[in-house]
């Protein structure tokens, strides 16, 4: 493959290619087959982030072979998300990691340094809902985003979320994380004019149906500018906030 990006670059140097037609040509190169894992090595030129790798149900053996994949392309911080202590645990042959236990990430290699346009505030109605808003905070800090948390501030004490308000106010994008009935996109929807990116947890009593319940309340928000990601996905919540604060990226 490294030899197949030099001749494009050559051709481009010795302009028997456009610059339009070799990144066409790279966004397109195929991915690195492992047998067990086809490895997207170009989802960086592609999307502007690297891919990630999801480590539930992967095995110790899988996901140190991906990494030394994504190693082996340029790629030098490697996000692993859903992976348990015990997984961990077994990982301990790769280089330079290092693991975020409320939020159930690792790292390989080091965060980006912060580079967006503003602050991304993630939110959380209650103490319970911090696993999920980790795993959206150190995704969004390692994607490079200066972040903001502001946990227990559920409407059920509304005075606890007002007491930050300029900070509310500040933020490029706000992650609001509640389970229960959902209601804390909602309210910060109607005092933030950013984009507000809802996360339903499955927190709850028995009528919160694991998070149905607070998904729905959040996609029937009245509340103009709030976009609902799936039950306890933090992940993908940071993503979106990520992408929302680098606009050029």
């Amino acid at each position: 493959m490294n030899s197949d990006i030099r001749t494009i670059l050559e051709n481009v140097r010795d302009k028997r290619m456009t610059v339009e037609e070799a990144t066409l040509i790279l966004k397109e190169m195929p991915f690195d087959d492992i047998d067990f894992a086809k490895v997207d090595t170009h989802r960086k030129l592609r999307q502007g982030s690297a891919e990630v790798i999801y480590g539930a149900g992967k095995t110790a053996a899988q996901i140190m072979g991906i990494v030394a994949s994504m190693r082996k392309s340029g790629q030098e911080n490697i996000l692993i998300t859903r992976l348990s202590r015990e997984a961990y645990s077994e990982l301990s042959d790769i280089e330079n990691i290092q693991y975020y236990e409320d939020a159930r990430i690792a790292i390989c290699g080091q965060m980006h340094k912060p580079d967006g346009i503003g602050k991304i505030i993630v939110a959380t109605a209650g103490t319970s809902d911090i696993p999920v808003a980790e795993e959206a905070a150190v995704t969004a800090k390692f994607l490079g985003n200066d972040v903001v948390r502001l946990y227990d501030v559920g409407v059920s004490g509304l005075h606890r979320l007002l007491a930050h308000l300029d900070d509310i106010m500040s933020a490029t994008v706000i992650i609001a994380i509640a389970g229960m009935e959902g209601a804390l996109a909602s309210v910060v929807g109607g005092l933030a004019d950013c984009p507000v990116i809802a996360v339903p947890t499955s927190v709850g009593y028995g009528a919160s149906f694991e998070g149905l319940t607070a998904l729905l309340a959040m996609l029937n928000s009245c509340a103009s500018g709030v976009s609902v990601v799936n039950i306890d996905n933090g992940f993908g919540a940071g993503y979106v906030a990520n992408m929302i604060n680098h606009p050029n990226k």
